[in-house]
């Protein structure tokens, strides 16, 4: 019987532990962890952590044993080059970690006569990952599939013009040369297919984002008191200004305050490791609830999602400029099997995701009397106990497990459809 032979994939990612406060490590992660059980052998091609802005290791355990893992050299334009507080925007272009690319290509092309490896792949929101992987390709000739997972540019993103420019020249030039094309949103997919009508259906593949059983079965509970305790909600992770927009919320919480139907007895919410904490505490001193919601520090990966696990309820924000994108949290949130209160636009994909799981408490993000509405709805539910909480159906659906199926399936075809590729 003669050897099977081993299949490998080059993964290009800036985030990958001790990276921390990214959604997107956590996808490269799983898909490193998990891979080996489609017979496919990942090579991770990363940073050297001095790189990150916030470092933590409490996730190098989590690595998969058939990993390998090469850190090439980089550096942050914004702190390794800054003379004064300030540097040069050409260095910092298509964003601030460029330097990664002098260090990364000839370590990929190392890994490359070492491995062997049968397809590339590189993930976005780092764009330098994706011209890593352009010149990777372009090099080498090996099949190359980009993960963006969301938009790379749009109209007025990112917001400087020369940054736009750029992001969009690396953008157009990954969408001409790479296999496939990932996202992880159907409205992302239907953008991209449109602004590049040139390319193929078949370019463009979803793969959505997900939780890591694993991971949620090793997180260890706090005791909960049986004496009565105000209702707790929980939001997770980045909220942008004008994506993830609160102040809508704020006011409705406001407003319910001065009519008495809540107070910092019977209501917290907490904002987990949002960034912008001194502008949002600001905003809450006033409309007068920062007895109210507490923006609190980031915490390891495994305590967050204690924290969702013992929440009353989860809140998930999200605008209607991002109706093609959906946060990755929201996948842990349905794992997490607590009520979820949804303020977004009721036509977006992350709205899509909240109907299917079966949970219809959903509000537009922009209007605070609408908020308020589903808000006292959703308290009251809460107190009643009857909130309801993901489908069972859609909790299994949304597992990792099934994504990095679905990247083995991507993978398979891309060796497929290169025919003329020779090592």
């Amino acid at each position: 019987m003669g050897a099977v032979m081993v299949k490998r994939v080059l993964m290009i990612a800036y985030h990958f532990p001790p990276a921390s406060g990214s959604s997107g490590m956590q996808r490269t992660l799983s898909f490193s962890r998990d891979l080996p059980e489609h017979d496919w052998q990942p090579i991770i091609l990363s940073i050297y952590p001095r790189a990150y802005e916030r470092r933590c290791d409490d996730q190098l355990a989590d690595i998969g044993s058939e990993t390998i893992v090469y850190r090439a050299f980089g550096l942050d334009t914004a702190r390794h080059l800054a003379l004064g507080g300030r540097y040069s925007r050409f260095l910092a272009l298509p964003d601030r970690w460029v330097s990664w690319w002098l260090g990364a290509v000839p370590a990929g092309l190392r890994l490359i006569r070492r491995y062997r490896p049968q397809v590339l792949w590189s993930t976005y929101p780092i764009a330098t990952a994706h011209l890593i992987g352009l010149t990777l390709h372009r090099l080498s000739g090996i099949p190359w599939i980009a993960d963006f997972r969301d938009s790379m540019t749009e109209d007025n993103y990112p917001s400087n013009p020369r940054v736009r420019r750029a992001y969009r020249a690396v953008e157009a030039a990954t969408v001409h040369r790479c296999t496939r094309a990932i996202f992880t949103a159907p409205g992302a997919v239907r953008m991209y297919a449109e602004r590049y009508p040139e390319r193929s259906d078949k370019t463009w593949v979803l793969i959505e984002n997900g939780y890591e059983d694993s991971i949620f079965d090793t997180v260890s509970l706090p005791s909960l008191r049986d004496s009565p305790r105000p209702f707790r909600l929980v939001h997770s992770g980045v909220v942008y200004p004008n994506e993830r927009d609160p102040r809508a919320f704020f006011e409705a919480l406001a407003s319910l305050k001065r009519s008495g139907q809540i107070t910092a007895q019977s209501l917290q919410v907490v904002f987990r490791a949002s960034g912008s904490e001194d502008y949002f505490r600001q905003l809450l001193r006033e409309w007068g609830i920062d007895d109210i919601v507490h923006f609190e520090p980031h915490i390891p990966y495994r305590g967050a999602l204690a924290e969702m696990l013992t929440a009353d309820g989860l809140l998930i924000l999200q605008a209607s400029n991002c109706n093609h994108q959906i946060p990755a949290k929201l996948y842990e949130y349905l794992r997490a099997r607590r009520p979820i209160l949804g303020l977004t636009d009721s036509e977006g994909d992350t709205a899509r995701v909240l109907r299917q799981a079966g949970i219809e408490t959903v509000a537009p993000l922009d209007s605070a009397a609408a908020i308020t509405a589903t808000l006292q709805d959703f308290l009251k539910q809460l107190q009643d106990g009857t909130a309801p909480v993901a489908s069972e159906a859609e909790i299994a659906r949304s597992s990792r497990r099934s994504r990095v199926a679905s990247l083995a399936e991507c993978l398979e075809e891309t060796i497929a459809t290169d025919l003329n590729f020779e090592r």
